[in-house]
């Protein structure tokens, strides 16, 4: 993945509450974000065309485009319809393929662009990443981190259950990727940013021990700032290090070998719970396996639908997802047999200690 644009500047406007989109109109009447509500909004299908309805009165002379897909090309197409006039911004609403391809065509145009949640189903909300699709393979883009993150919890609680959840597993996957960026440290001495892994720590550890649940409003809370504090630490280094390592390139490698078996945040969190497994770390494997259970997120391959045999060829061919990474897949460097074998002992492990 290309470096990111190394920025230690938060958003201007990050907003977790009830009616927040409501309140967008005058949000984007700031001057610092538009001087006269020229604004692109873009919408996917579902409940960010719902918003878009409701804030359309307030928006003056923008203009609402729609896209499917996640898709670079896309964003592409996105792109070159921001040329046909003279935009302040550009507002992505709704989940995360719709914000990753509003971010995008924002950078492609340099446009600073907004961020309006409608789910949290990973910390792409205010990340300087974009996850897109290209030639089937899900490739990541950097690009400039939003100039504000608003989450509405009203559209949110009214999303798929499932699809919010999954936001807990991509959060969690932090503990098991800054133990790889310490593992990369050790073994090729890669600097590690301190801020950016205390963001990155601080985010997952909120929502790790938290007694409360999707429809507790405190806990939803937590979870879109940590979220939120995700893409501040990737800002904060220039990298996707501090919540992307062995983990996500088993997920990465899922997608491509077998595309549509779960979402992003369900994958982060089962390769975080197995490189976890991997590294020997006990006290981690039953505190994040308690978490993903407490939230009937996956923690096995069969939990996604993938047999054993699938699940190690996904383990096998994940390093190759982000070549320039050392995580502990690198650093053990298992053969195939070897990680078959290992496979079974891991589901064993979390039987026998009622992780």
């Amino acid at each position: 993945m290309p470096l990111l644009a190394r920025s230690v500047q938060a958003p201007l406007h990050i907003e977790v509450r009830r009616g927040a989109v409501a309140d967008l109109g005058a949000i984007l009447s700031d001057g610092r974000i538009s001087a006269g509500g020229d604004v692109a909004v873009v919408v996917g299908p579902g409940q960010g065309e719902k918003v878009a309805e409701l804030i359309q009165p307030t928006l003056g002379s923008a203009d609402i485009f729609t896209t499917t897909g996640g898709t670079l090309d896309a964003a592409l197409e996105l792109g070159g319809k921001l040329r046909t006039r003279s935009y302040d911004a550009v507002v992505g609403i709704g989940g995360g393929k719709t914000v990753d391809v509003a971010k995008y065509a924002a950078m492609r145009r340099g446009l600073p662009m907004v961020s309006v949640a409608t789910a949290l189903a990973n910390d792409g909300i205010a990340s300087p990443v974009s996850s897109l699709v290209t030639e089937g393979i899900k490739g990541s883009y950097g690009v400039h981190i939003p100039i504000a993150v608003i989450v509405d919890l009203d559209f949110v609680e009214s999303g798929p259950d499932r699809h919010n959840r999954a936001g807990i597993g991509d959060l969690i996957s932090n503990i098991s990727a800054l133990a790889d960026w310490e593992l990369a440290r050790q073994v090729r001495g890669e600097p590690v940013d301190g801020l950016a892994a205390s963001l990155a720590r601080a985010a997952a550890e909120a929502i790790i021990n938290h007694p409360g649940d999707m429809s507790d409003d405190d806990f939803v809370t937590v979870l879109a700032e940590g979220l939120i504090s995700s893409g501040l630490a990737m800002a904060v280094c220039g990298s996707s290090r501090p919540a992307s390592g062995g983990c996500h390139e088993i997920m990465h490698a899922i997608d491509a070998l077998f595309p549509d078996t779960a979402s992003h945040g369900e994958l982060a969190g089962l390769g975080a719970l197995y490189c976890t497994w991997l590294r020997g770390d006990q006290r981690r494997l039953r505190q994040m396996s308690a978490c993903l259970r407490r939230h009937n997120l996956p923690r096995t391959p069969a939990d996604v639908g993938l047999d054993d045999e699938q699940f190690a060829d996904a383990v096998a061919f994940a390093p190759r997802t982000r070549p320039d990474r050392y995580t502990i897949l690198e650093h053990l460097d298992l053969g195939a047999e070897e990680i078959r074998r290992r496979l079974g002992d891991y589901v064993d492990a979390l039987d026998h200690h009622g992780a």
